[in-house]
């Protein structure tokens, strides 16, 4: 090494750091030991003439890896496990005389310690956990080898070397692309980290390339399919380059912890130039807007193909693409959505919101927020570094919330830990145990500047957290895995575990609630369609033999669904009477003229109501969301539904609204029958109907969706699906 290199390095290290896996340095052809005597032919020794590496979809190596379904025509195998290779010689091989091995090098300066050069001995039989390859077939000039990767070897792609040993040194094949591998997580191997036991699971979490994402409201929960499209081509090399824009060291691309760490803080682009840029404003000039994506493919292709983040996105756009990244790899992953997330900035376990003593929100003092709902992923390892029992489920978020060690990611964090208030452990755990635990406070600023705690909703927060059902579009319950029922002494043993690891609760709410039970009050939002009335119903029950007057007042916000109100747009204060053992409905009316000119991206209206009891003064404070019913794409497919043949799929829509829509884009969608297209419309006027017709010819078979999404200047969120059964070519 030249002396100016040397000095490059500062005298701290030997060689550059190996961080990318596309940066490479070509193995010498030659390695000889001193000259070569006169009338010696290095030819006449054993000489590799080609190499066979059955990468075709259909060969053992693909099907046995579950590989098969990447549009990708090098070799792709799972690490812990054995695939077959050919080596075509000039002559036959004698193995009293002939010695040869197989090379694997990785990254620019491979090194055997650090993993990233790997010869691989030829041994009499593999052991488990080791690198090794075992001649299974000699035939004329050709020898088979069924060739073993160790279960923590780095996940990459790596390029491949024959070398002989001759009495004078080493003969080497020359670099290859055509014989490139790439080495993935194996949940199907016992001794990987990833290792995941139950096929079902591993072909929802590994191999399902479509997802449904659950947003909306706990009382009116919505879906919506993702396309992952973690086999599309480009998306494993993609995959790949996210980890080198990291400057992640190749060493440590075999650990899934630090795999899925790096995720997290890729997929946004904060602080890292990563994959996606957040943008919660409802602004999204020179991009397209979060609700327009139907899959991840676009995204990180176009990441990969311009070199700059890409815009924009939010909570579940992040974890749809991380999903893709984490799958791709082959490490089990999921998206889970938490109703009534606590986006809490000190993770204090207390949500403070503050009101004015008429009973109003002091939106000055009330800075945290609690969103409608969040998505985050879920990856499935084992955590060595923790104590035995908190391995299985992860949590990793991508969104960019908060700051975790100088920068912006999550996780993983052990769900289980989590669930026992074991926030001790890393990564995150207090931030993930606060967005489903925190309890939601009513605080009352006077105006001598003391505050006086009204109310405590302990049951608000993480009310709902679910993941789609194994097999099936449906809905599956995981609340019961990040937390103990609320009133279980389990879950009060987990609050004061949580609490003793250095959770925060500033507050001692204990006994707020036990003189609170006078009167009761609720209100009922019906359901509501995008530019129609809607109807508020609030009731109040007295439970005494007593006579109240109350004050109530209502405030109706369009509000972000991270819970951050955008406009006030209606506010209304009335009296009520309540005799002795009574109730009493007030209805409010909601005129659609009143929301519709200021609606957000995801038309959620939030209702806040207040009450005080005139005679205790004691204060009734309840919140609830309403997102509005929006109409629907409609897709329809004529023709053969079969791979390799036409078919012709229509998306339709019908703009109900009163008003016209401008500079309408419609996305459209399909893993494995169309690759991601859109199309624009400059305006569709009230109750016309668009149509656009696409030629699609599919090639992967089986249960396929069809997925659209449109957005418009003054509408969003309008999506579409169909389920399609797409037959096998027929055999000749």
């Amino acid at each position: 090494m030249s002396e100016t290199s040397r000095i490059a390095f500062g005298g701290r290290r030997a060689v550059p750091p190996n961080n990318s896996n596309a940066a490479e340095d070509d193995l010498p052809t030659l390695e000889l030991q001193g000259v070569v005597p006169r009338g010696v032919n290095l030819q006449e020794f054993l000489n590799v003439t080609s190499i066979h590496l059955f990468k075709e979809r259909w060969d053992t190596n693909k099907v046995d890896h579950h590989t098969d379904k990447y549009e990708n025509n090098k070799l792709i195998v799972r690490r812990g496990q054995s695939f077959y290779i050919q080596i075509d010689f000039n002559r036959p091989y004698d193995p009293r005389r002939d010695l040869f091995r197989v090379e694997y090098v990785i990254g620019r300066y491979p090194q055997e310690n650090k993993g990233t050069y790997i010869p691989v001995p030829i041994v009499s039989e593999l052991q488990s956990g080791k690198w090794g390859a075992k001649i299974v077939m000699r035939e004329d000039r050709s020898v088979r080898l069924s060739v073993q990767s160790s279960p923590e070897c780095i996940v990459g792609k790596f390029r491949m070397y024959v070398a002989v040993w001759t009495p004078y040194g080493i003969i080497r094949t020359s670099r290859n692309p055509e014989t490139d591998t790439y080495i993935l997580f194996n949940p199907w191997c016992e001794d990987d980290a990833v290792y995941l036991d139950n096929e079902k699971e591993r072909e929802e979490y590994v191999l399902n390339d479509i997802g449904v994402i659950f947003y909306g409201e706990v009382n009116d929960i919505k879906t919506r399919s993702w396309s992952y499209g973690q086999f599309e081509d480009g998306i494993l090399d993609t995959c790949l380059y996210v980890m080198d824009r990291a400057q992640m060291d190749l060493s440590g691309r075999g650990n899934p912890i630090k795999v899925s760490r790096v995720g997290s803080a890729m997929v946004n682009a904060k602080d890292d130039e990563g994959v996606l840029v957040g943008s919660w404003d409802n602004i999204y000039a020179y991009g397209v807007p979060p609700s327009a994506w139907t899959g991840s493919v676009d995204i990180l292709l176009e990441y990969q193909s311009s070199e700059n983040p890409v815009r924009y996105g939010q909570c579940w756009v992040f974890a749809g693409v991380f999903n893709t990244f984490l799958r791709c790899l082959g490490i089990p992953a999921r998206i889970v959505t938490n109703y009534f997330s606590a986006h809490d900035n000190d993770a204090n376990l207390q949500m403070d919101i503050f009101l004015e003593e008429d009973g109003n929100v002091n939106s000055k003092l009330t800075k945290d927020s609690v969103w409608n709902y969040h998505c985050w992923n879920e990856a499935w390892m084992t955590r060595p570094d923790l104590p035995v029992g908190f391995g299985g489920w992860q949590a990793v978020d991508s969104t960019p919330q908060e700051n975790s060690d100088g920068m912006y990611r999550c996780g993983p964090a052990s769900v289980q830990a989590i669930k026992h208030g074991h926030v001790c452990f890393q990564f995150d755990a207090p931030f993930v145990f606060a967005e489903v635990n925190s309890d939601l406070i009513y605080i009352t600023a006077k105006k001598d500047g003391t505050h006086v705690v009204e109310n405590v909703d302990a049951t608000h927060i993480g009310k709902l957290i679910v993941t789609k059902q194994i097999g099936g579009d449906g809905m599956m319950d995981i609340t019961d895995t990040y937390k103990f029922q609320e009133g279980q002494e389990e879950e009060r043993l987990a609050l004061e575990t949580a609490l003793m690891y250095g959770a925060k609760k500033p507050l001692n709410t204990e006994g707020v609630m036990k003189s609170r039970s006078k009167v009761d009050m609720d209100f009922e939002v019906e359901n509501a369609v995008l530019g129609k009335d809607l109807k508020l119903t609030i009731t109040f029950r007295n439970n005494s033999h007593n006579h109240y007057t109350i004050t109530a007042y209502l405030s109706a916000n369009i509000t972000f669904y991270t819970g951050v109100s955008k406009a006030e747009f209606k506010k209304e204060t009335f009296d009520v009477t309540l005799e002795p053992l009574s109730f009493k409905k007030e209805a409010v009316l909601i005129q659609a003229g009143e929301y519709m000119g200021q609606l957000l991206e995801q038309a959620s209206l939030h209702f806040f109501v207040t009450a005080r009891i005139n005679e205790t003064r004691d204060v009734l404070a309840k919140q609830k969301s309403t997102v509005l019913t929006i109409p629907k794409l409609i897709i329809k497919v004529r023709g053969a539904q079969v791979v390799g043949s036409d078919m012709i799929v229509t998306v339709e829509f019908t703009n109900p609204l009163k008003e016209t829509l401008r500079n309408v884009w419609i996305h459209l969608d399909g893993p494995g029958i169309t690759r991601p297209m859109r199309k624009m419309f400059r305006e569709i006027r009230p109750n016309s109907t668009v149509q656009w017709e696409e030629v699609c010819r599919p090639w992967v078979s089986g249960p396929r969706k069809l997925i659209a999404s449109m957005s418009s200047d003054s509408l969003r969120h309008v999506y579409g699906e169909l389920d399609v059964q797409i037959q096998r070519r027929p055999s000749m």
